[in-house]
C-alpha cells in the first residue's frame, strides 16, 4: 500500500470515529452518576446486572455507580449535599425522603411521572404514599417492603401453637405470650423462643421494627396530626405499656439483646424470628418447607406493621435530569422489577409484577406481605422533614430499653429530643 492510499484511509478512519457511519457527529454517552447502597448481596448483584444491561441498551446515556456503606449512608448525602457534589440518581432508605425534599436535596416527580401513566398506574399505593411530601411525589422504589414473624414450622407444631396463615388469624398478644412460652420447651438449652436481631445494632432496624408494637398498643412516634411535638405520643400511656412489655422478652429470657450472630434462626437456636423480607431466600434455603411467614400480632386493637424501603429521587444540584429519570425509567421496567423482588424477597412495586408472582397468591410463602401492604396493616414511618432526629432518638431508647433501662424516661428523652430538634427548626415549615 503506497503513501498515498495509507493516508486516505487514515483519514477516513478519522472521519469514521469523528462522525460515525451515518455522517453524524459521533459524541460519548452522557454519564449519570448514581449512589446505591450496600444492602444484601444479592440486591448489590441485581442492581449492577441491571445497570449493565441499562449501558448496552442504548448509548445516549451510561450509568456510572458507586456503592456507599449502609451504616453512614445518610451522613454521606448530607456531606456531599453541603458540598453541592450529589450524584444525579440517588438511591435512599425510604423515610429520609422527607427530609431530602425539604433540604432541597431533590426534585419533584410528577411531571415524568405524568408521561408514562402507564407506569404511574402499575406503582402499588404504598410506593407513592412513601414518595409523597406536601403534596408532591419525591420518590420511587423498586419494590417495597415487609415485617412480620418467620417461624419454624417443625418447633411451632411440636410446641402445639396455633400458626396463622392470615392477617384475619394475627394471634393476640396473650396468644403470642403464650406461644413464647410454649416454644421454651422446643429450643435447645443454648437458644430462645424469639430472635429480634438486635445484632442489626441501634440503627434504623429498631425504629422499623420496633415502633410498629409501639403503634399496636396505641402508641406512636411523633403527633401525626400537626408533626410538631412527640410529648405525650412516644412517652404517653401505650408507648410505655408497649416498651415495657417489649423489655419483659429481654428479662424473661424469650430473646436475646446480644446474640451470638446473625444465624440463630438458621441453625435451629430460636423458633421464631421477627424481622423482614430480606432474609427470605437465606431463611427458605435453610428451612425449605418448615419456613412459615407469620403475620403481625395485634399487641392491641389492631395490627401495624412497617412499611417502605430504599427507593430512588432525582437530584436538585444534577446537570442532566432527563438522563436521571431515563435510568430510573428503566429500573422501573417490569423485568428488573422482578429481578429486585427475586433477589430480596421485597414486595415488588408494580402490580402487573406483584399479582404475576405466585409466592404472593393466597397460599404462597409471601402472601402475608401482600395482605399486610394491601389491606391497612402497614403504616409509613411519619412523615416529616424531622424523621432522621425521631429514628435516631428512638433507637438509642429502644437500645436502653432492652439493656434494662428506665422505660419512662428512656422515651422522656427521645420526647425531648425530637422536640428540640423542631423548635430549633422552625417546625421544618416549607422552605
Amino acid at each position: 500500500m503506497n503513501r498515498k492510499v495509507l493516508v486516505l484511509f487514515s483519514a477516513l478512519a478519522l472521519l469514521i470515529s469523528l462522525f460515525g457511519v451515518n455522517g453524524a457527529l459521533a459524541q460519548s454517552p452522557t454519564v449519570v452518576t448514581v449512589w446505591f447502597h450496600s444492602g444484601q448481596g444479592a440486591e448489590r448483584d441485581a442492581l449492577t446486572a441491571i445497570l449493565e444491561s441499562y449501558n448496552a441498551s442504548q448509548s445516549v446515556y451510561r450509568a456510572e455507580a458507586t456503592q456507599l456503606p449502609e451504616g453512614s449512608y445518610n451522613d454521606q448525602v448530607n456531606a456531599a449535599a453541603v458540598a453541592n457534589a450529589l450524584p444525579c440518581l440517588l438511591d435512599f432508605d425510604g423515610p429520609n425522603v422527607y427530609n431530602y425534599a425539604w433540604a432541597g436535596y431533590l426534585i419533584p416527580l410528577d411531571d415524568y411521572l405524568a408521561q408514562e401513566p402507564e407506569l404511574a398506574a402499575d406503582l402499588i399505593p404504598s410506593i407513592i404514599q412513601q414518595g409523597t411530601y406536601q403534596g408532591k411525589l419525591w420518590s420511587i422504589g423498586t419494590f417495597d417492603s415487609g415485617l412480620a414473624i418467620w417461624g419454624n414450622r417443625k418447633m411451632l407444631e411440636a410446641a402445639g401453637v396455633r400458626i396463622p396463615t392470615s392477617i384475619e388469624e394475627a394471634w393476640t398478644l396473650e396468644e403470642f405470650n403464650a406461644a413464647l412460652e410454649a416454644l421454651r420447651a422446643v429450643v435447645p438449652p443454648d437458644g430462645y423462643p424469639l430472635d429480634l436481631k438486635m445484632n442489626y445494632g441501634a440503627g434504623e432496624w429498631f425504629t422499623y421494627g420496633f415502633s410498629p408494637i409501639l403503634q399496636s398498643f396505641g402508641g406512636d412516634l411523633i403527633d401525626r396530626s400537626t408533626f410538631q411535638s412527640a410529648d405525650g405520643v412516644i412517652n404517653g400511656e401505650a408507648a410505655v405499656a408497649a416498651m415495657t412489655w417489649f423489655q419483659s422478652l429481654f428479662k424473661n429470657g424469650l430473646t436475646s439483646a446480644t446474640p451470638k450472630d446473625d444465624n440463630v434462626f438458621k441453625d435451629g437456636k430460636a423458633a421464631l424470628s421477627y424481622v423482614g423480607h430480606w432474609v427470605y431466600p437465606e431463611y427458605s434455603a435453610a428451612l425449605g418447607e418448615d419456613l412459615v411467614l407469620i403475620p403481625m400480632p395485634k399487641f392491641g386493637e389492631r395490627a401495624v406493621t412497617g412499611m417502605g424501603s430504599w427507593n430512588w429521587g432525582i437530584t436538585s444540584t444534577c446537570n442532566v435530569k432527563d438522563g436521571a429519570w431515563d435510568l430510573l425509567k428503566f429500573l422501573l421496567k417490569p423485568e428488573n422489577v422482578k429481578a429486585f423482588a427475586e433477589a430480596s424477597g421485597a414486595v415488588p412495586a408494580l402490580k402487573s409484577v406483584l399479582e404475576a408472582d405466585p409466592r404472593y397468591a393466597e397460599g404462597g410463602p409471601l402472601h402475608i406481605y401482600y395482605q399486610q401492604l394491601t389491606q391497612g396493616v402497614a403504616v409509613p414511618r411519619p412523615q416529616t422533614p424531622a424523621y432522621p432526629v425521631i429514628t435516631r432518638a428512638f433507637a438509642q431508647a429502644v437500645d436502653e430499653i432492652a439493656k434494662g433501662g428506665d422505660v419512662q424516661a428512656a422515651l422522656d428523652k427521645a420526647a425531648d429530643t425530637i422536640d428540640k430538634d423542631i423548635a430549633e427548626n422552625n417546625g421544618y415549615a416549607p422552605r
